[in-house]
C-alpha cells in the first residue's frame, strides 16, 4: 500500500474551490495521538471538543461538525470506527456517535506501517499540510494537534515550495516596493529585507497561481493573521479586520484593529493589483466573521 498516495486521494466535498479540511484535520489529530499512544482509540465524546476547535480555527468560515469526518473518513481506507454494538460507524449524526460510544482509530494496516517505518508518520503529516494548508500555518498546526516532528522532518515542511515558481517572492516584494501592504513595514539588514513575505491570497494548495495578481507583500505578523482569517481585503482594496478578533493592548489596537478600512499600500504603478476572483475566494474561504467598521482617521 502506498500510504502517501492514499492520503493524497482523500475524498472531499469540493465545489468552486471550497475548502473542506475536515478529514485532513482529523488525520493530523489522529497522528498526534498515535505518537502519544499507538494502541489507543479516539472516543468521539472525548475528542469532539478538540476536533471542533480545530475546525473552527483552521476550517472554512461556515459552521461545521467533526461528526462528518469521523464517520466518512472510513471510506478512504485509513480510518476505522467501532461502537458498543461492534465494528462500523453508526453514521454521521452527532447523537448517534455519542450514544453508541463510537471510537475511531487509524486503520490497522496503517498503524502497522507506521510502526514498521518510523519516517512514514512525518511524511504523511507533511503531505497533509502541503496539500491543505499554507506554509505559514504548518508549525502551529502541528502544535495544535500534538504532533512532535523530528527537527529534520519539521524542516522539510516547506520543501513543497520548490514546486512553486521561485520568482514569486521577488516579483511580489518588488511590486510592493519591499513594504507590507497592510502596515508599511520595510525592515532590512543591510540590503536584505527581513520579516517580509509573499502571501498567496488564494492559497497555493487550492489552485492559487504564483502570479503578482495573487500575491501581497506582508510582514510576518500580518501574513499569519491574513492566513488565519483575521485580516482580509475587500473589493475596494481596503483592509478588512474580523469582528471576532479581540485585542485590548495598545499593540493589538495599533497593529490590527486600526487597520480596518485602510487602503492597501501598493502595488506600485505598472504592477497588477490583486485580482477580484482571488479576493473573493479569500473572503469566502478564509476570512472569519463580519468585518469591523473602518476606524476613525
Amino acid at each position: 500500500m502506498d500510504w502517501l498516495e492514499q492520503i493524497a486521494k482523500l475524498r472531499q466535498w469540493t465545489r468552486s474551490g471550497t475548502r473542506a479540511p475536515h478529514k485532513p484535520l482529523l488525520l493530523l489529530y489522529a497522528l498526534g495521538r498515535f505518537q502519544e499512544d499507538a494502541d489507543g482509540g479516539l472516543r468521539y465524546t472525548a475528542v469532539e471538543q478538540d476536533l471542533q476547535r480545530l475546525l473552527t480555527e483552521y476550517g472554512p468560515p461556515h459552521k461545521t461538525t467533526p461528526a462528518y469526518p469521523f464517520h466518512h473518513l472510513v471510506n478512504d481506507g485509513v480510518w476505522e470506527v467501532r461502537t458498543d454494538r461492534g465494528p462500523g460507524s453508526p453514521g454521521s449524526g452527532v447523537r448517534d456517535l455519542r450514544e453508541t460510544a463510537a471510537t475511531g482509530q487509524l486503520a490497522p494496516d496503517l498503524r502497522a506501517a507506521l510502526r514498521r517505518e518510523p519516517d512514514l508518520l512525518g511524511s504523511i503529516a507533511r503531505r497533509l499540510l502541503d496539500l491543505h494548508f499554507p506554509p505559514s500555518l504548518h508549525g502551529e498546526l502541528c502544535e495544535a494537534v500534538g504532533l512532535a516532528l523530528e527537527p529534520a522532518q519539521a524542516a522539510q515542511l516547506s520543501t513543497q515550495r520548490r514546486l512553486r515558481d521561485p520568482r514569486m517572492r521577488e516579483l511580489v516584494l518588488t511590486a510592493y516596493e519591499y513594504q507590507c501592504a497592510f502596515c508599511g513595514y520595510d525592515g532590512r539588514i543591510g540590503a536584505v529585507p527581513v520579516g517580509l513575505e509573499a502571501a498567496h491570497v488564494r492559497w497555493w494548495a487550492f489552485g492559487g497561481p504564483d502570479v503578482i495578481e495573487n500575491g501581497l507583500c506582508l510582514c510576518a505578523l500580518h501574513h499569519k493573521l491574513f492566513d488565519k482569517g483575521v485580516l482580509g481585503v475587500g473589493d475596494d482594496h481596503r483592509i478588512l479586520v474580523s469582528q471576532r478578533f479581540v485585542g485590548h493592548s495598545p499593540a493589538a489596537r495599533e497593529h490590527v484593529i486600526a487597520l480596518a478600512g485602510r487602503p492597501l499600500i501598493g502595488p506600485q504603478p505598472g504592477s497588477h493589483p490583486v485580482a477580484a476572483a482571488h479576493l473573493d475566494w479569500h473572503a469566502r474561504q478564509v476570512f472569519h466573521g463580519e468585518p469591523r467598521p473602518a476606524t476613525a482617521a
